[in-house]
């Protein structure tokens, strides 16, 4: 079965460059890419700055997404944001994972368990969507922490896996020190997305681990992307074969 994996922090909505509130950019993004599994971060709920939507709701019925899961992060006076799953197969076993290091702002990963199935087939693929923090001692301490619950949570070997997310990751090295050496691999080359109208760092990411193909993996480009939001979406497609599970 193909599967297309997105990653992207949309921003609450808001664009990088205009400043000004559009939700039905970030909609014609995602309808653009068609993922069959949407990691997002910075999705806001009942924040002054976002008309007080809850931004899930909104994108799962614009764009027809039966299943969705959501991670709560951070909190204003009025409302807040965290990271959002959207997924046309099945989500199972959704929960957040604390990141947050010390007194630093609130940090989390959120996993689910999305459920492939096909003429009787089926197979699972855990997603995780990531945000880590602004210092690198503190992304460091996250990713340390990150594996250390994947490890205390064992997977089949065969099971597919899949990371996504806003990793901050201003020098490309994250991947390479710590997702590499637990068996991971990069779904998009080392590529700038932030800014997204020029961009200048990495620090998105998408990777993957298990029985799992790449096929191929792009970053999103283009007017549309420049303007809906201050990073640049990752997408990714592979090949998962089914029954092994």
């Amino acid at each position: 079965m193909q599967v297309r994996v997105l990653t992207w922090n949309i921003h609450k909505g808001v664009g990088g460059v205009d400043r000004r509130y559009r939700l039905d950019r970030t909609v014609a993004l995602i309808r653009h890419h068609t993922p069959d599994i949407a990691l997002l971060q910075e999705v806001a709920e009942g924040w002054p700055g976002a008309r007080f939507e809850h931004q899930l709701g909104e994108l799962q019925a614009e764009l027809g997404y039966p299943h969705a899961a959501f991670g709560d992060e951070h909190r204003f006076v009025q409302g807040g944001y965290g990271n959002a799953i959207l997924s046309r197969f099945p989500l199972h076993d959704a929960h957040r994972i604390d990141l947050t290091i010390g007194w630093r702002k609130r940090r989390g990963a959120l996993q689910a368990r999305a459920i492939l199935r096909d003429g009787g087939h089926q197979r699972t693929l855990v997603v995780h969507n990531l945000h880590l923090g602004l210092a690198g001692s503190e992304r460091a301490l996250q990713l340390s922490r990150f594996l250390q619950h994947e490890a205390e949570r064992p997977l089949h070997g065969d099971t597919p896996s899949i990371i996504g997310g806003d990793f901050n990751d201003l020098w490309g090295t994250l991947g390479k020190r710590f997702l590499e050496p637990a068996g991971y691999r990069r779904a998009v080359a080392t590529t700038n997305t932030f800014p997204a109208a020029v961009p200048l760092r990495p620090l998105d990411g998408l990777f993957f681990r298990g029985h799992a193909v790449l096929k191929h993996g792009h970053v999103g480009r283009g007017e549309l992307a420049r303007a809906a939001s201050d990073h640049l979406p990752l997408i990714a497609d592979f090949d998962i074969a089914l029954g092994g599970d």
